[in-house]
């Protein structure tokens, strides 16, 4: 079972050490999303169905919104995984060209190798958010900001913005999809109807899927489950929500308090429960 040895959460997103040997199944976020290897076995994660290694020596890099997955064989060795969930707006505020880590091509590839520099950067953070004393909120966001400068400045296309506004890298806006996707999240507690949807956009069922896919990158179905996870561990860290669990179930459209545990625990690693018992709310 995976074990949360240390989460946070603040304005700059959230980040996770996880022990980690649970699935995850194919999943979304709408942060800038990184995963590097703290200790334990090489293992893999999958990105756009593309399996991609995770060692010392290689960082995973996922675009917002872009679907990925973990599986590990039974009985496969543990690995105990740096999660990071960066918002593009808290890195704007400090860099503004940086704004662009919301772009779908914002990492043109999802695996590369690091330099000592960043794997440095990484363990330092990895040190310091392992000691008994948590992190002081200037610390971590200081150290947070360096590494995503170093990977950005590395790896991305941030420095030319005509690459990223180049049309193969554009989602194309089309107002019946925003409306739809509107629609989603002011209902995140009512079950999904995609026909319905699809009707109400003038759209066939088919020709939605296609519409629905081509502007955001995933499945209307992955998309919702993305902001249903999203909302619960925003109001899972937050110290004056005192929500029962079985509560947050249902304002989220599930039936049980069972099965919101399980799509939880699928989704971020962690049950509902032990994700409001580590995380550090800055």
């Amino acid at each position: 079972m995976t074990t949360a040895l240390r989460m946070a959460q603040g304005e700059f997103g959230r980040l996770a050490l996880l022990d980690m040997d649970t699935p995850l199944v194919s999943h979304a976020h709408s942060q800038c999303h990184v995963i590097f290897k703290a200790s334990g076995a090489d293992s893999a994660f999958y990105v756009s169905e593309e399996r991609l290694p995770v060692t010392d020596r290689t960082a995973i890099l996922v675009n917002a919104w872009e679907p990925h997955y973990f599986y590990s064989e039974p009985d496969f060795p543990r690995t105990v995984y740096l999660a990071l969930y960066i918002e593009p707006r808290w890195l704007a505020t400090l860099h503004d060209p940086l704004r662009l880590a919301a772009h779908p091509r914002f990492f043109p590839r999802p695996c590369v190798q690091i330099t000592p520099r960043i794997r440095k950067l990484a363990d330092d953070l990895i040190g310091d958010l392992m000691s008994p004393i948590p992190m002081k909120q200037e610390r971590l966001e200081s150290a947070l900001f360096e590494l995503m400068l170093a990977l950005s400045e590395q790896f991305s296309a941030w420095e030319s913005i005509q690459d990223l506004m180049r049309p193969e890298g554009l989602r194309l806006p089309d107002s019946r999809i925003q409306r739809a996707l509107s629609h989603i999240g002011e209902h995140l507690g009512q079950p999904l109807d995609a026909d319905r949807l699809a009707a109400s956009a003038h759209l066939s069922r088919a020709q939605f899927f296609v519409r629905f896919r081509r502007c955001t990158g995933m499945t209307p179905h992955v998309y919702v489950n993305t902001l249903r996870a999203e909302t619960a561990c925003r109001r899972l860290a937050q110290a004056d929500d005192r929500t029962s669990l079985g509560r947050l179930a249902e304002d989220l459209g599930f039936s049980d308090q069972g099965h919101f545990t399980r799509f939880i625990r699928g989704q971020v690693g962690v049950t509902p429960s032990e994700y409001r018992r580590v995380v550090q709310v800055y």
